[in-house]
């Protein structure tokens, strides 16, 4: 009986393990045919006529060591108009006293700050855009997060595309600075080789019919087409759900070549477990066909689980060196070549453990529905928060 188990682990590990080898194949296919697409559609700058006057959303909530530049980045943009428009929740928030600083310094920059009392949903962020949508004066709006730092193009970049009236939403990729505390250099490593790959491919198979929180530029009348804000108020995931219904118009969501920053926090254990639960379990509900097939991306575990099982036989040795390099050689491609993260080669002997608990966060993701947010329990119903 021991014997057949064994044996039956390793076939079904070795399977999944050469299925992830495939996977891993993909993955630099498509981080190599991103890379030739943004080489050959690199063109001189836009005029600055034919560039539309934008409104920038920001909601923003709390303060780190990060927040007064990742918002005065905005304030730096080559951009000849745009207005900045931020909403916070509660009045006394200290992210309020950076937002004065960023009107005391920049004068010439239309900069308000709109208090947001109103709760209309349990998605604090999409209550606080529905607020602040009214107070935007131009027709193309631009959403991104309070942590998420831009260089000077940002604004022509992802503007750009909305010059053409078939793209309905531009979108970015993000590379992540991590704190000093385990949890935080794994999710970071995580977003590097584990994330943005998964986002390529799937842009790749089915075509961008999402969109992702660091960058949301869309035209308002196509944001009025599908309700507004107030269709997706009670949903965690609405940067993927603005994505998929300004899609279902018919309208391309294009991934831009501009690659922006966030600050991830000094996660504690079970911070980190939480926010890992929590993005899983968003996906899960979102993309549930997709979430199934994460069995076939964590190459490692599955690949040590076969040389296990076959009692070190040769060939399981040779899939598990095969699995690492293809693993590497990913991070790499990505990482570095598409994200322009600096610091992975550093931190590549971190991979194993990162799949591990990669695994361990998908296969636990399937036993229930409750996520932390910000402090508070939730439910989630096939994507809605329901307040615990």
């Amino acid at each position: 009986m021991l014997h057949f188990i064994a044996l039956l682990l390793e076939i079904v590990a070795g399977g999944l393990a050469l299925c992830s080898l495939a996977y891993y194949g993909m993955c630099l296919w498509c981080a190599r045919q991103f890379l030739r697409e943004q080489a050959l559609s690199a063109e001189p700058g836009a005029s600055t006529q034919s560039l539309p006057a934008l409104s920038i959303l920001k909601p923003v909530k709390g303060v780190g060591p990060e927040t007064y530049d990742c918002l005065r980045s905005h304030c730096l943009q080559d951009y000849p108009e745009y207005e900045m428009i931020f909403g916070i929740h509660d009045p006394s928030d200290p992210a309020a006293d950076v937002v004065r600083r960023l009107q005391s310094e920049y004068p010439q920059r239309p900069i308000r700050l709109v208090i947001c009392r109103r709760d209309l949903g349990t998605n604090i962020k999409v209550s606080n855009l529905a607020q602040m949508l009214p107070e935007a004066i131009y027709d193309c709006l631009l959403v991104n997060d309070g942590d998420i730092c831009v260089g000077p193009d940002y604004l022509r970049s992802v503007a750009s595309p909305l010059r053409d009236s078939g793209v309905g939403l531009v979108t970015c990729l993000y590379r992540a600075m991590p704190a000093s505390t385990l949890g935080s250099r794994l999710e970071w490593l995580g977003i590097s080789t584990d994330f943005a790959p998964g986002v390529l491919v799937a842009r790749h198979l089915e075509g961008m019919r999402f969109a992702l929180g660091s960058t949301l530029a869309f035209r308002r009348r196509d944001l009025l087409a599908i309700g507004g804000f107030e269709t997706i108020l009670d949903h965690l995931a609405d940067d993927y759900e603005l994505g998929s219904r300004i899609a279902s118009l018919g309208l391309e969501v294009r991934l831009s070549g501009n690659v922006v920053e966030t600050f991830l926090p000094a996660y504690t254990p079970p911070e980190f477990w939480n926010h890992q639960l929590r993005w899983a379990r968003t996906i899960r509900d979102v993309r549930r066909w997709g979430y199934l097939g994460l069995a076939f991306t964590f190459g490692f575990p599955w690949a040590l689980l076969a040389l296990l099982a076959s009692a070190g036989a040769v060939w399981a040795w040779i899939l598990l060196v095969a699995v690492m390099a293809t693993r590497a050689a990913v991070a790499l491609a990505v990482g570095r070549e598409v994200l322009h993260d600096r610091h992975l080669g550093r931190s590549l002997w971190l991979l194993p453990l990162r799949d591990c608990v990669g695994l361990l966060v998908w296969i636990v993701s399937f036993a229930g529905h409750r996520v932390v947010w910000h402090g508070h329990d939730f439910r989630l119903k096939n994507g809605k928060l329901v307040r615990v």
